[in-house]
């Protein structure tokens, strides 16, 4: 098949990793894989020097009428079975393109807020491809009215050369954040906002290190609750024991130096990226059960699974693991073997081409 994909967003999320690592498993498994991106984007730099052949373009909104353009013209000269979108802003004009143009459109929605009325009403209606990245976001729309029928899901994709346990990375790392043989390192990465659950999880750490001078903890990210983290690290009472380092693209050696990693959010979330290269990189993972994080590991197998912002159960969990080497080597075994049967990028290239090729009215 040949499968255009779509995405001139600028961000460096979530949704942007899913198209980049998609499209690029879609090229490896065979297909004639183009994209229009914006340049000078993540996209754009994760797709350069791949097979993946790069058309620029911009929607700055729905409207824009030169992103119409660019994409009206990989249309002519690439001649895609498939338009592949994953940008609100970006459907209505895609779907528009494929009707004029006589093309098959699928689109991902990776966020689980409602849509607007029409666009609720006709967009999984008028395209061939409506998909979601988890359970947890195919019943929410069901539920405020989706035909079943029109909605499938598929998981994201996750690249095991690229995440992987490298002992060498880890000695690395340690040594350079200071940490000693012995130390067990707990790390959050990601956005650092109120409803992502660090003020909480910082709470349950403090309290562990009251009780375990090993506990060490690593923070990753940046956002709004940035500052009041930092008050309550350093009225915590073990303020040498928390390391603070901004987002950085290549965060490979944050998972490399820790014993565990925390998902401590507040809030739904459609999935939890972080969680799969968390174990895919040889890292145990503490998920809050809620939304589709409990979709991304196996309890009591990989990680473990715990209340929403129950501080006294997050502290003992992270106790408990601190002191069990063998749990915690069990749990790393473990959850690079469930990653890689579930969400490895040949997997999910496969379930893909399936998902397109199958006749549906």
């Amino acid at each position: 098949m040949r499968l255009l994909f779509v995405g001139t967003h600028y961000g460096g999320g979530g949704t942007e990793s899913h198209l980049i690592t998609l499209s690029k498993a879609m090229c490896a498994a065979g297909h004639e894989v183009a994209a229009v991106v914006r340049p000078d984007t993540p996209i754009h730099s994760g797709l350069v020097g791949s097979d993946v052949q790069l058309y620029s373009g911009v929607f700055r909104n729905a409207f824009d009428p030169r992103g119409f353009v660019a994409v009206w013209r990989a249309v002519s000269e690439f001649n895609p079975d498939w338009i592949i979108g994953s940008f609100s802003k970006e459907y209505w004009p895609l779907a528009l393109i494929a009707r004029l143009r006589g093309v098959k459109i699928a689109l991902f929605k990776h966020m689980d807020y409602p849509m607007r009325f029409l666009t609720h009403h006709f967009i999984p209606r008028m395209v061939h491809r409506f998909i979601v990245i988890s359970e947890f976001m195919r019943d929410n729309f069901i539920a405020r009215g989706v035909d079943a029928s029109s909605i499938q899901m598929l998981y994201n994709p996750l690249d095991l050369e690229y995440f992987k346990a490298d002992p060498q990375l880890r000695k690395a790392n340690r040594l350079k954040f200071g940490y000693a043989e012995d130390d067990i390192v707990v790390g959050f990465i990601g956005a650092m906002h109120p409803d992502k659950g660090a003020l909480p999880l910082c709470d349950a750490l403090n309290q562990a290190m009251a009780l375990n001078p090993k506990i060490k903890a690593i923070w990753i990210g940046d956002g709004l609750a940035v500052q009041d983290l930092n008050n309550k690290i350093q009225s915590g009472g073990f303020a040498s024991r928390h390391i603070w380092h901004t987002w950085a693209k290549d965060v490979r050696p944050y998972f490399a130096a820790l014993d565990m990693l925390a998902a401590p959010t507040l809030v739904t979330e459609t999935f939890g990226r972080v969680s799969i290269e968390a174990q895919a990189s040889g890292v145990p993972v503490l998920c809050s059960n809620l939304g589709g994080l409990p979709e991304t590991m196996e309890s009591n197998v990989t990680g473990k699974l715990l209340p929403v912002g129950d501080v006294a159960v997050w502290r003992d969990t992270i106790l408990n693991l601190a002191r069990d080497e063998q749990l915690r080597r069990q749990l790393q075994s473990n959850g690079r073997d469930w990653v890689g049967k579930k969400f490895r990028t040949e997997e999910i290239a496969q379930q893909f081409t399936v998902m397109l090729k199958e006749v549906r009215r």
